[in-house]
């Protein structure tokens, strides 16, 4: 299998201030480590471009496009929680621009292609927050559909949060089936995704929300992703798939309240690689939201040991899965809500 992954030294600079979760060294510190236990060596790896803005507006309006250039010469405030510093425009632009290259080399023969930062969920066409300011899963999704005629996706985001720009964006398209595994949004930012929203008109089944319990652990969230996302992918027969792989679903993250460990990780990248393998050899990793750096570091590194089907992972001790019957009970619930379009 060959595999690539981009990288950018200016992808140190999507960094929104000391006070700020999000902090612009992560994509170095999983460069590092990756090298030093010697996995980066199953890897190509590529220097991203910044994407264009025609590239941009293949998904997000004019208008929006450029409000984010205007606050990118000054700095200011995209939204509440989201500071948009001096620059930000070209280090947005870049990263997007690295989920696409990662994408494009999906069809260059290569089987798996990594971005460590990407998975922007948060941003929709006109409008963004949540440290997010280009939908880079969206717009990899209308560049591979023009390019190579792509006309079945698969997002995967397992992300603590829960996707609502690309929600919102492909909410009426039958040809992305995006599925969201979150912390429930009545506990949690941006407080949508919930089962009952599946999509509209042509395109319902093709949105599959499952939202967690706080406190729900690594056992009860592996069997829910058993009982969902194999019989759904073998069923949509995807010719692609995109991992949003966050994981700011670890115990220790200071954002949200789920309680996976870094096994957990390493099982879900194993089984989507499986699925990959099984379905289209076309696997895209964006690695996502993740706001303990010790955490996120040694989660992505199970992540990718999980992705190469390497032995050699992170194993820590069980948190105690506080609520599994509640968790059973949300998965049933989607369940019953997809029936008529999933065999589940």
């Amino acid at each position: 299998m060959k595999r690539a992954f981009v990288y950018h030294e200016d992808f140190n600079k999507y960094d929104l201030g000391v006070d700020h979760p999000l902090i612009g060294d992560k994509p170095k510190k999983i460069l590092s480590f990756l090298k030093e236990k010697n996995l980066l060596s199953n890897f190509d790896l590529f220097t991203p471009k910044k994407a264009t803005e025609q590239d941009l507006l293949r998904v997000h309006d004019p208008a929006y496009v450029q409000h984010v250039k205007e606050l990118s010469k000054t700095g200011g405030w995209l939204s509440e929680d989201t500071p948009a510093p001096k620059g930000i425009f070209e280090i947005a632009s870049l990263a997007t621009g690295g989920t696409m290259l990662a994408g494009e080399k999906l069809f260059e023969h290569y089987e798996l292609a990594v971005n460590p930062l990407a998975g922007f969920h948060h941003a929709s066409k006109a409008h963004s927050s949540g440290f997010c300011f280009f939908n880079d899963i969206a717009i990899v999704v209308e560049f591979l559909r023009k390019k190579h005629k792509v006309r079945r996706f698969l997002i995967v985001d397992l992300d603590v949060h829960h996707g609502n720009g690309t929600q919102d964006i492909f909410i009426n398209d039958h040809t992305v089936l995006n599925l969201s595994f979150h912390q429930d949004g009545r506990t949690l930012y941006p407080g949508t995704g919930n089962v009952e929203t599946i999509g509209h008109d042509d395109a319902a089944g093709y949105t599959v929300n499952l939202p967690f319990p706080p406190g729900t652990g690594g056992e009860s969230y592996l069997k829910a992703f058993e009982d969902i996302v194999p019989p759904v992918t073998r069923q949509f027969k995807p010719e692609i798939i995109i991992y949003q792989s966050g994981v700011d679903t670890h115990h220790a993250d200071p954002l949200a309240d789920l309680n996976l460990t870094y096994q957990t990780y390493y099982h879900l990248a194993k089984n989507i690689s499986a699925l990959s393998e099984e379905t289209c050899k076309k696997l895209l990793v964006l690695f996502g939201g993740g706001y303990n750096s010790d955490a996120c570091i040694k989660s992505y590194y199970n992540i990718v040991c999980g992705l190469l089907g390497n032995n050699d992972f992170f194993i820590e001790d069980d948190i105690p899965d506080t609520n599994p019957g509640e968790v059973a009970h949300v998965v049933q619930r989607l369940k019953e809500k997809l029936e008529g379009w999933w065999v589940l």
